[in-house]
């Protein structure tokens, strides 16, 4: 079974790659839509949602981590 450390540092790094793919696509999107209109904004409600379940596996990895780092 893995280390708490090495799953926090996996949640971490996942969450990182998805606020960066979310950043990514979202202005991907707006880039080869030149506009913004109803279908940009769904995919970006989507997108938010992707880059707020990052931020939130960020925290969680840094709470695992936290014990192991001090």
């Amino acid at each position: 079974m893995p280390s708490i450390e090495f799953i926090g540092f996996t949640l971490e790094f996942i969450g990182k790659i998805m606020i960066a793919y979310t950043a990514v696509s979202v202005h991907y999107r707006v880039w080869k839509e030149h506009a913004v209109d109803e279908r940009v904004f769904s995919e970006m409600k989507r997108e938010r949602l992707l880059g707020l379940l990052g931020i939130i596996l960020m925290v969680i990895g840094y709470l695992l981590e936290a014990p192991f780092k001090f």
